[in-house]
């Protein structure tokens, strides 16, 4: 993915993030990946040319979190998402099973949280047969499997669900079941594309599989538009080991542009499947505060291997009382890294969080999932779930993401879900807690500021300035502007890129833009 030598764009409006930025039009020079010159009028003989006209420029859209073979096959697979009971559920896979093509359905989207029922595979043998059926959950964290699918990936015959760490092992050997290499080429092919269509030129794979290799081979075959950091989790950490990667070392065969990312660690559940670990207990279980996937001792000394080995850590922590474990460990580690989703937080660890340099990578989209079932499991403690705001205030760095497939790989329905805690006419879900839109898109550009000398070619143009609807009011008054803040997240959810540059080169570009 050579970048283009030079480049020349044209009256662009940069837009101010965390620095300031001139008002009016500039030009910007951009030469071997960098933005080398700004003035309000350029001449580079021999330079390409990008004629902007006055739209504006933003630093490149970073996804924090994504599960990317996940969501490339998510559209090929059985939509179950707003089935509200197993009986929804059985209904679309039989409606399903007569044109389904391939010899194992998939299915992705249902959430059990809130069924007065739970699911069980003989519901599902009865309608499937000896035809291997897999559904995965809205969230991930569990999947439902007929009998044939169970013998076909070597589960033990079993009538429940699977879910954690019964469950992961399954989920990350979903792509051997009737591999098709050139289908799957064409959906990374056609993710990638429609990510750099959003204005998004790099992410963060939590993927469970090797994906040092799989990155390898995609790039070799073309798909090269994303920057691309590589987690690892404990059962390919050895692999990572043995290769002395480090992370941010770039990887072989990627021309830079896919490296080493963090240590993934599953510490606990979901929500949607009961399973976040909690500091009390869930209102419809007394006996149930979630699950803890790893014992305080074990990940301590996982993090201390990984930080022994330039290796950040990337913690998942969704209940309060994994939270708390986590901070333990980066504590008595000394490691560096990040607290994937922090949905329910104890406020005295967002202190910690600060003090520590933990980043809190969240995926503002879930609130938009999660505010009905949060407010029957949890209602003791719905003023502690996705508290943006607080963090940021108290000093803690957030890095947007989507935790695609569980939520769109769309950058710009999580800035409008951080602004505006509300999918439809409801008020904001606790409304203090939203986000500016300069403070939202900051947060998904990886720490890039507005766009100045000396800045990675990672750029994008927008026909629309994302923060025309900004409020005149202080953040803290958050709450007294929900209009303001429903008009921003209107904005932002009608964005998409005009040109996406990622290090010099154009990865996607509207068909009427003055290219030459």
């Amino acid at each position: 993915m050579a970048s283009d030598d030079r480049w020349l764009i044209r009256d662009a409006r940069i837009v101010a993030l965390t620095t300031p930025a001139d008002p009016e039009p500039v030009d910007l020079l951009i030469e071997r990946g960098r933005v080398t010159r700004i003035a309000s009028r350029l001449e580079a003989p021999g330079a390409r040319r990008l004629a902007a006209d006055g739209r504006w420029l933003i630093p490149g859209l970073w996804d924090q979190h994504v599960h990317m073979a996940q969501w490339a096959q998510t559209r090929g697979r059985v939509d179950l998402s707003a089935t509200r009971s197993p009986a929804e559920v059985l209904e679309r896979v039989a409606a399903a099973l007569p044109t389904w093509a391939a010899a194992v359905v998939i299915g992705f989207g249902y959430r059990s949280a809130g069924w007065s029922t739970q699911p069980t595979v003989s519901q599902l043998d009865a309608i499937t047969g000896d035809r291997p059926v897999v559904l995965v959950s809205g969230d991930a964290h569990n999947g439902w499997l007929n009998s044939a699918a169970l013998s076909l990936l070597g589960v033990a015959a079993r009538d429940e669900v699977l879910d954690e760490a019964q469950w992961f092992p399954v989920w990350a050997r979903l792509g051997e079941l009737a591999r098709d290499p050139a289908g799957e080429h064409t959906a990374y092919a056609d993710a990638v594309r429609d990510a750099a269509g959003r204005g998004i030129v790099g992410i963060t794979d939590m993927e469970l599989a090797d994906g040092v290799p799989a990155w390898q081979e995609r790039f070799a075959s073309g798909i090269d538009q994303l920057r691309v950091r590589i987690a690892t989790y404990e059962d390919t950490l050895d692999r990572v080991l043995a290769r002395g990667l480090r992370t941010g070392d770039p990887i072989a065969g990627t021309a830079g542009r896919a490296v080493m990312g963090p240590l993934k660690v599953i510490t606990d559940g979901s929500l949607n499947t009961r399973t976040a670990y909690c500091c009390q207990p869930y209102a419809d279980d007394p006996s149930n505060r979630g699950t803890l996937n790893i014992s305080g001792a074990q990940l301590t000394d996982l993090m201390t291997q990984a930080h022994a080995h330039g290796l950040r850590v990337a913690a998942h922590a969704i209940g309060d009382a994994a939270l708390t474990s986590a901070l333990d460990a980066f504590t008595a580690s000394g490691a560096h890294g990040s607290i994937e989703h922090a949905q329910l937080v104890a406020l005295a660890d967002v202190r910690r969080m600060a003090d520590l340099g933990i980043i809190a990578s969240v995926q503002p989209a879930h609130l938009l999932d999660d505010r009905e079932v949060t407010h029957a499991l949890w209602p003791d403690r719905t003023h502690r779930c996705f508290i943006l705001r607080t963090m940021l205030r108290q000093g803690v760095q957030l890095a947007l993401g989507s935790d695609a497939p569980v939520a769109p790989l769309d950058p710009w329905l999580a800035m409008a879900a951080a602004v505006h805690r509300s999918p439809d006419a409801r008020e904001p879900w606790n409304a203090a807690e939203s986000l500016t839109p300069a403070e939202a898109l900051a947060a998904s550009t990886d720490g890039a500021g507005a766009v100045a000398l000396g800045s990675l070619a990672d750029l994008v143009l927008l026909d629309r300035n994302p923060l025309q609807a900004q409020h005149a009011l202080e953040p803290q008054d958050v709450h007294e502007r929900q209009d303001d803040s429903a008009a921003a997240a209107a904005l932002l959810r009608g964005l998409d890129a005009v040109v996406t540059m990622v290090g010099g080169r154009i990865t996607h570009a509207e068909p009427c833009l003055d290219l030459h």
